[in-house]
């Protein structure tokens, strides 16, 4: 079956919503729900916080996280992608432990909507199916933006997709998932 590393990332210097990860929601400071939902999940081996910030790493310690590192400040940027964080959390647990994990699952705080179930479908699913790399959790957006968005171009409203003017009706438009950020899960061996 394997082992599954849970990674929640919480950088401490957001600026679109400062604090957004100690921010209460329902009662709850944010990063709350991911690290109790985490327990809720039998799949997970183990749940680490990534985190540059000391005030996330205590909040989250008093919800019973492991925050085993403070992530290094040139993985905390506004600019830092996602991956080398990921790659960092899964590469110092396993020098930390002296073990490897087979399973990366991100936990992002901002999207707190999942439940348990969704890591089970989705590590089963990726279980099931060898040749994949990973699962990634979409849904199906109240809109299809082949039909409706638009951009600007040149001045003038364009369809944002070449073809979207094409279709007449809503049915006749293929459907679209938006990756909806509630779980991300690979094979360790993809993400390092």
């Amino acid at each position: 079956r394997g082992e599954l590393l849970a990674v929640v990332p919480a950088r401490g210097g957001s600026k679109g919503f400062p604090g957004k990860n100690v921010q209460p929601l329902a009662g709850l400071p944010l990063i709350a729900h991911s690290l109790l939902f985490a327990r809720l999940c039998p799949e997970i081996y183990r749940c680490i916080v990534s985190t540059d910030s000391l005030e996330i790493a205590e909040v989250a310690r008093q919800f019973g996280a492991d925050v085993p590192f403070i992530r290094p400040v040139e993985l905390a940027q506004d600019g830092t992608p996602m991956w080398p964080v990921l790659r960092h959390a899964l590469e110092t647990v396993e020098d930390m432990e002296g073990r490897k994990y087979d399973f990366l699952l991100l936990l992002d705080p901002t999207s707190p909507a999942r439940e348990p179930a969704d890591i089970s479908g989705a590590f089963r699913r990726l279980l099931d199916c060898p040749s994949a790399d990973g699962v990634i959790g979409v849904s199906q957006p109240d809109f299809n933006p082949i039909w409706h968005c638009v951009v600007e171009r040149g001045g003038w409203m364009a369809d944002l997709m070449e073809d979207g003017s094409r279709f007449e009706r809503r049915q006749d438009v293929k459907v679209v998932y938006r990756i909806n950020g509630a779980l991300y899960i690979w094979r360790a061996d993809f993400v390092t």
